[in-house]
């Protein structure tokens, strides 16, 4: 447990040192046809290269991730990038700015937090549904 704290620790202080808990930086990132920001590039570049560094440390400990792309893997991905694109966070960003008292990165986490419990609502409903069941 303590090491994870003190991973989520060391991801939240990189995220604020970063700028990439600054909505602004993000948004300006994004904006690739108006005042683009390049900063979060080099950001990205290091959290690549980090990544790529610890796949290649575990990948023959760890199974295979999955690889099937479905309707809910394209559908989350385009309500994440949409979510970004509107208010400029993320969910590790959102967190970081939250849990630094900052008002609309609080709505924000709020507000994601209730759209994850709306799914499983909706997900639990849709299992437990004679009608659908009856379909599959």
């Amino acid at each position: 447990m303590l090491t994870a704290f003190l991973a989520g620790l060391l991801f939240g202080a990189g995220l604020l040192l970063s700028g990439m808990a600054d909505p602004a930086n993000v948004l300006g990132f994004l904006d690739v046809a108006g005042a683009w920001n390049p900063s979060l590039a080099l950001v990205m570049a290091g959290g690549l290269g980090v990544t790529m560094l610890g796949y290649g440390l575990t990948a023959k400990r760890a199974p295979a991730p999955a690889t099937t792309i479905d309707s809910r893997l394209i559908g989350g991905s385009a309500l994440f990038g949409l979510g970004w694109g509107v208010a400029g966070y993320c969910p590790g960003p959102a967190l970081a700015a939250a849990g630094g008292g900052f008002a609309e990165a609080l709505l924000f986490t709020a507000a994601m937090i209730a759209g994850m419990l709306a799914w499983k609502l909706v997900a639990w409903r849709l299992a437990t549904c004679p009608i659908l069941a009856a379909r599959r």
